[in-house]
């Protein structure tokens, strides 16, 4: 799960750690499901003329902290190293792999490499993908997601020093031949063969729609089309110029002087406190995206040792207040974890939302079971205005259900970070958004870490999603490990994600993903 700081100060605060990353159905016997809009037009009010020439003008929030696909773990990072470098599948399909093959108990996939070439001109191989992948599973090599390149037959052991090189399930058969082979069935291993963690590396050279031609650190990031590319003549735009700009305010002005032709996600978020005006004269756009944002509790330590205290709070929440009076961007309320567009058949809700009468009763049991004492609680998120206000509206709705004051306490991203990583919080904020289109990206064991929540049922239930092969089998399986984990509920979940942005009328052809990427390869300005 891609964790979300939903506002970042500066490029070193945006590391997070990542799960999950994205694909879109091309091949109909593979379950393939993300969700893209393309979109036609926009009811912007303001008529600023298109650019005279094939050029997107678009501002990054932070300095990205990377372009090296292998370490790169940030939302700006992904999104950029995404245009200018290509796995062996796309979103939409085919990529560098112009087709594959699959065992039938999906242990072994060979994917057969088209004459696609790097920016210099070189051949794109097989070995190019053998080579970056052995170098993230290698036990020296700092990579933040190489648990994702787990499901490669002893990629973790080797990663752990127990195995070794040639025991690794990566073969190269020939320049254009590779061979995959898996720990277990992977069903969705053709969604995470499209993600950014499988993407090969040769240094700044580019094999896909762009290539970066400038990058003036903390100023402004600049791609031109490349040439190189083996699928360019679908490619309209010439140049991408994403000048960084960290305040969501100046960007805003700057999208309504002209400057700019998109605002907001996936690089930036709408200024909470202008969305009135901006709905008066222009239309936002919005997205589902599969994301969900949630509180997490210590479990390890009072009160939020204690089930049903978790579950007081937890069901004390007025999800649809926070929706229509802070964030207003058509947002739905979680009463379930895994985003719905996740899943072919979507979760039951598993309570009720602002159901303060049961939230009651739970607490007074809770408050009985710790002998009748409350110790002081204080709820830590990331700075942001947005965290910022949703954590005052729960704060009061806890104090009016429960009569409990509770602190609320802000901190630079990094620090919140290793806080929660080293249990030092009793709530805390949290968000993930879906590396790639399967339910198991939130319901995988390492999603819990920072509560300190284990139960051996659960663990037993993710285990047998992975061997299955069955896609309905799987999902039911899955669907019976989210039930556990919301009865323990060492987790609140509070929204599911969508995206907001605004575009000019004469963007043409983006395309964006059910997990917050943007696709420009088809995109064009319409002249």
């Amino acid at each position: 799960m891609v964790i979300v700081p939903f506002k970042r100060k500066d490029a070193k605060a945006q590391r997070r750690k990542n799960k999950f990353y994205d694909i879109f159905s091309l091949f109909a016997s593979l379950r393939l499901c993300v969700f893209a809009l393309i979109f036609l037009s926009s009811c912007d009010t303001n008529h600023s003329p298109p650019p005279t020439s094939q050029e997107l003008r678009m501002s990054i929030h932070t300095e990205p902290p990377t372009f090296d696909p292998r370490r790169a773990t940030d939302t700006t990072s992904i999104n950029l190293i995404r245009m200018c470098l290509e796995g062996l599948l796309r979103d939409d399909g085919p990529g560098i792999a112009s087709h594959f093959e699959t065992s039938e108990d999906k242990m072994e996939y060979t994917f057969y490499l088209r004459d696609a070439k790097w920016s210099d001109g070189s051949p794109v191989t097989a070995q190019d993908f053998a080579d970056t992948w052995t170098t993230i599973l290698s036990p020296n090599f700092p990579s933040e997601f190489a648990n994702e390149l787990f499901v490669i037959k002893n990629g973790k052991a080797f990663k752990a020093g127990k195995a070794t090189k040639e025991e690794l399930g990566i073969k190269v058969i020939d320049d254009k031949t590779l061979q995959v082979n898996l720990e277990h069935p992977t069903t969705y291993f053709t969604e995470l063969a499209a993600t950014s963690y499988f993407f090969p590396y040769k240094g700044d050279l580019a094999n896909g729609p762009f290539k970066m031609v400038s990058w003036k650190h903390y100023d402004e990031v600049t791609m031109v089309k490349n040439e190189t590319y083996w699928d360019k003549d679908q490619v309209k735009l010439q140049k991408l110029f994403f000048p960084i700009i960290q305040d969501e305010t100046t960007e805003l002005s700057m999208y309504e002087s002209g400057e700019l032709d998109w605002a907001g996600q996936p690089f930036s978020t709408i200024p909470l406190d202008s969305l009135q005006s901006i709905l008066k004269t222009q239309t936002l756009q919005t997205t589902p995206l599969a994301g969900t944002y949630f509180y997490i509790f210590n479990t390890e330590k009072p009160p939020f040792n204690n089930v049903n205290i978790r579950k007081a709070f937890t069901l004390a929440i007025n999800r649809q207040t926070i929706i229509e009076n802070i964030l207003q961007g058509k947002q739905k309320p979680a009463l379930s974890y895994v985003p719905p567009n996740l899943w072919k058949e979507p979760s039951k809700p598993a309570y009720l939302d602002h159901d303060v009468a049961n939230a009651k009763k739970l607490f007074a049991l809770g408050l009985k079971e710790l002998g009748g004492t409350l110790p002081k609680i204080t709820l830590s998120y990331n700075t942001s205005d947005g965290h910022h206000k949703i954590a005052q509206a729960i704060q009061q709705q806890w104090k009016e259900a429960f009569g409990v004051d509770v602190k609320l306490e802000n901190k630079e991203w990094k620090v919140f970070l290793n806080e929660t990583n080293q249990h030092q919080y009793q709530v805390a904020r949290m968000g993930g958004v879906a590396g790639y289109n399967d339910p198991v990206t939130f319901l995988d064991e390492s999603n819990t870490e920072r509560t300190g929540w284990n139960n051996l049922n659960y663990d037993k239930y993710i285990q047998m999603a992975k061997q299955a092969t069955d896609p309905k089998t799987r999902e039911e399986i899955l669907h019976q490990a989210e039930t556990i984990l919301l009865d323990d509920m060492p987790i609140a979940p509070i929204y599911f994600y969508t995206s907001s942005y605004l575009q000019k009328p004469y963007v043409k052809g983006v395309v964006f993903t059910n997990t917050g990427h943007i696709d420009l390869k088809h995109a064009y300005i319409h002249q």
